[in-house]
């Protein structure tokens, strides 16, 4: 993951690069917003490289539950980049409207920031599917802030070709503004999505599912699972329940069917940390997950 962190400065500059000369041999206000972004890319890129160094340390005395949560801060962060920028074009945008500027070259401009967009879609593509695979807030925030700045190149060059094409310039910076709305909105959605990690959000049905069929199927021994909890934190899924077994069940016997199930609960879940209550019987609940191989009632 540092390796791809790392590889993203990289294509951020040149990226950046090549959309600052498509704006000075245009003079375009659309094209300028859509290099600001680039600058937004790059700091984020240095800012995700960072947050998953720090999120790679294993646990320590003063972070016993690691350091995973690192992650949404670059995302926290790289949301208010992308907002500032929107607010930096806006900017930009209302002067070109007071002061139309003349578009020259556009051809050429618009060539050369076409080969900034294509190398950033497979960028984008690459960050998104490797970060959802090592489950890292980081790189799929990234992958997703890359994937907006592709859809906004491709929206200024739709309206810079109308532009050219009609004489109107200042379709230009009515099209900048347009361009910062949906960076706003892009990094208003990733700020939320991103605190929402830091206030531990619950892991997605979807994976709480697997995880209650996963107790029923390998808890032998036992009565009944409840009070299943869950909780991400980065790439980690942490995970603790209740489990009900007979009253006079031997503590050695009960601890076998603990780790049984904390066997199979981390070979279904990757990167999963799970932490087991034992209950005697008269603990048991209505709302549980029945250990006879089938699931009923869920989180209590």
């Amino acid at each position: 993951m540092v390796g791809l962190a790392a590889a993203s400065i990289a294509v951020a500059l040149i990226v950046m690069g090549i959309k600052y000369l498509a704006y000075l041999v245009t003079g375009s206000v659309a094209l300028y917003s859509d290099a600001l972004e680039s600058i937004v890319n790059l700091l984020a890129a240095v800012a995700a490289l960072i947050a998953i160094h720090l999120a790679s340390r294993p646990p320590d005395r003063n972070h016993p539950f690691g350091h995973y949560k690192a992650e949404y801060f670059s995302a926290v962060l790289e949301g208010t980049l992308i907002i500032v920028a929107a607010l930096l074009i806006m900017r930009e945008a209302a002067e070109a409207l007071a002061h139309p500027r003349t578009i020259t070259e556009p051809v050429l401009g618009l060539a050369i920031n076409g080969a900034a967009s294509a190398l950033n879609a497979g960028w984008a593509y690459l960050l998104i599917s490797r970060g959802r695979a090592w489950r890292s807030p980081a790189l799929e925030a990234d992958g997703h802030h890359i994937l907006t700045d592709v859809v906004t190149s491709v929206g200024v060059f739709g309206g810079l070709v109308l532009a050219t094409l009609t004489g109107w310039h200042i379709l230009d910076p009515i099209l900048a503004s347009l361009v910062a709305v949906n960076i706003l909105w892009t990094g208003l959605r990733l700020a939320r999505t991103s605190m929402s990690g830091l206030l531990d959000e619950r892991a997605s049905p979807e994976i709480e599912r697997r995880i209650k069929e996963t107790i029923a199927a390998n808890g032998e021994g036992a009565l009944q699972a409840h009070d299943i909890r869950t909780r991400q934190a980065g790439r980690m899924t942490f995970i603790e329940f209740h489990l009900v077994v007979p009253g006079d069940m031997t503590v050695t016997t009960a601890h076998v069917i603990c780790d049984r199930l904390e066997d199979a609960i981390e070979a279904e879940i990757t990167d999963a940390d799970v932490v087991i209550h034992v209950e005697p019987d008269n603990k048991a609940k209505s709302q549980a997950v029945i250990l006879d191989g089938s699931a009923s009632g869920g989180t209590s």
